[in-house]
């Protein structure tokens, strides 16, 4: 394990970082409500739901999109490769390029709606946000707060009913789905912009709230 990761492994729930993790994974419950419900069912932060959705489409399940999957993907593999070579596993200029893509992706729902091609810049902005955002945490190590996949924190969560860490994985899930319902609904009532704003939004201030640690923390 890298000393980032050995380090972040110790990290207690009130930690700052976890705190910041907590915000973001809200962040991606919002995302993928509007990326899901709004641009024609396609994930812009769980990956791994892109190429099930590709499966399908392939097989010609109607309502999916081969090419919007595929945009998203592509954009998230190039958001994950900047992140890598960017940030340096620092989150806040993460943050930062996040909350602009966020922005971006507002701005062109807010003049041209999702209809159409609109849809591809919109799924490409913020599959790119997360493929940063991702690289980011990946290289921070923090066990059960990937922010944007649940999978192995829900297995933890089961597998491991005495954990310490049980709590940790539990908040998780619930921090997705604070997301995910707000989200929903927005998008529902033909709110996406403000479902987008309200992204940048809490990124932005998870961004203004939390500070990089200025020593090794502690393992």
């Amino acid at each position: 394990m890298s000393a980032p990761k050995a380090a972040a492994a110790g990290t207690g729930d009130a930690d700052p970082l976890v705190l910041a993790l907590y915000g973001l994974t809200v962040v991606s419950g919002l995302i993928d409500a509007v990326s899901y419900l709004g641009l024609g069912h396609v994930f812009a932060a769980n990956m791994t739901g892109n190429v099930v959705v590709v499966g399908f489409a392939l097989a010609g399940a109607p309502g999916f999109s081969v090419l919007g999957s595929i945009t998203s993907l592509a954009a998230f593999l190039l958001g994950a490769a900047l992140g890598g070579h960017l940030t340096a596993g620092r989150l806040r200029p993460a943050l930062v390029a996040e909350t602009a893509l966020h922005l971006a992706a507002a701005a062109v729902v807010s003049a041209a709606g999702t209809g159409g091609n609109v849809q591809y810049p919109v799924i490409a902005l913020l599959a790119l946000a997360m493929g940063l955002r991702n690289a980011t945490v990946r290289s921070l190590g923090v066990p059960d707060l990937t922010t944007t996949v649940l999978t192995m924190t829900l297995t933890g969560l089961a597998a491991e009913p005495r954990s310490p860490r049980r709590r940790r994985r539990l908040l998780a899930a619930l921090a997705m789905l604070a997301g995910v319902v707000p989200g929903s609904a927005l998008v529902l009532h033909g709110r996406v912009t403000w479902a987008l704003l309200a992204s940048a939004a809490l990124t932005a201030a998870t961004w203004s709230l939390y500070r990089e640690p200025t020593a090794p923390r502690p393992t």
